[in-house]
């Protein structure tokens, strides 16, 4: 496999474990407040990752030159997270979901702005493709519940969030100096982590966390490692061998991914027009991996 086939392949990895993220942390949610919950999250996931750092490439001294390249990177996904869980206190899923879709447009935009990565006519088709079959997904081929999409203030709030994370994409590959993504990425969850800490400090100190049920720790579980330690690794990983646009596209395949999930917890099939829009996403995601 070539680089840029390796950097496809982690992203299709990463949209099926961010997926998993997303059914589970419905069932965990009434339990436990969210900012907690991801601050803990973090340390977790950073706790591994140093440990796997020290254990295959080791942590060099020269991985700290320039600290403040991961207290960015660290504070962007800091803020996707903490803008994404403030603005689905009022905005409904679909409508957020709806706004997530935006996120490889923009990062096509700040591909060129940090690299000038340009985007090609193909690109802008596999795009377009990929947004339109996503947003099938999201409202399940309803075009009533695409014209009552209400656009208010946690719409607004979780934009901003989405803004943060295109972001994030094109900077991993503008400020790595050489350093393996796995160590990369211990440096930005550790910045991450101290950052959500400070935001998070009153409702963690405000949670009873022997007192929470079990769907919250296996939740904590699964989005420390599988859906934190490992997609922030493969995201790391891909960035390095993929334009800011291509990365990012994978995001259309998580509305599919999670259609997987809740069939595998709830036995919840949908419509045959959401499967439609399922192949609509895998349609652009080809057009993309065509070199």
């Amino acid at each position: 496999m070539s680089e840029a086939q390796r950097g496809h392949l982690a992203m299709l990895a990463f949209s099926a474990l961010v997926a998993g993220s997303f059914s589970l942390g419905a069932l965990a949610a009434p339990f436990v407040d969210p900012a907690a919950l991801s601050a803990l999250r973090f340390f977790i996931a950073a706790v591994l990752v140093g440990v796997a750092s020290a254990a295959t490439t080791g942590l060099p001294r020269r991985a700290l030159a320039a600290p403040w390249r991961y207290l960015l990177l660290g504070a962007l996904l800091a803020i996707y997270f903490v803008l994404m869980f403030e603005g689905l206190r009022t905005a409904a899923p679909v409508s957020a979901a709806a706004v997530f879709t935006l996120t490889p447009v923009m990062a096509a935009g700040f591909g060129w702005l940090f690299l000038r990565q340009r985007m090609t006519g193909r690109m802008a088709l596999a795009l377009a493709i990929g947004a339109a079959g996503a947003l099938v997904v999201i409202f399940r081929g309803r075009l009533a519940a695409v014209l009552g999409m209400h656009v208010g203030a946690g719409e607004i709030t979780y934009f901003w969030g989405c803004v943060a994370h295109a972001a994030y994409a094109p900077l991993v590959r503008k400020l790595n100096r050489g350093e393996p993504a796995i160590v990369f990425t211990f440096g930005m969850m550790v910045a991450g982590t101290g950052l959500l800490a400070i935001w998070a400090w009153p409702a963690i100190r405000a949670t009873d966390w022997t007192a929470l049920p079990g769907i919250v720790w296996i939740t904590l579980a699964y989005v420390a490692v599988a859906a934190s330690a490992v997609t922030f690794v493969l995201l790391q990983y891909a960035t390095l061998r993929l334009p800011a646009a291509k990365v990012m596209a994978y995001t259309y395949l998580v509305p599919a991914w999670v259609i997987l999930w809740e069939i595998s917890l709830h036995g919840d099939w949908p419509p045959g027009i959401v499967l439609a829009g399922v192949a609509m996403t895998g349609l652009g995601l080809w057009l993309l991996l065509k070199e």
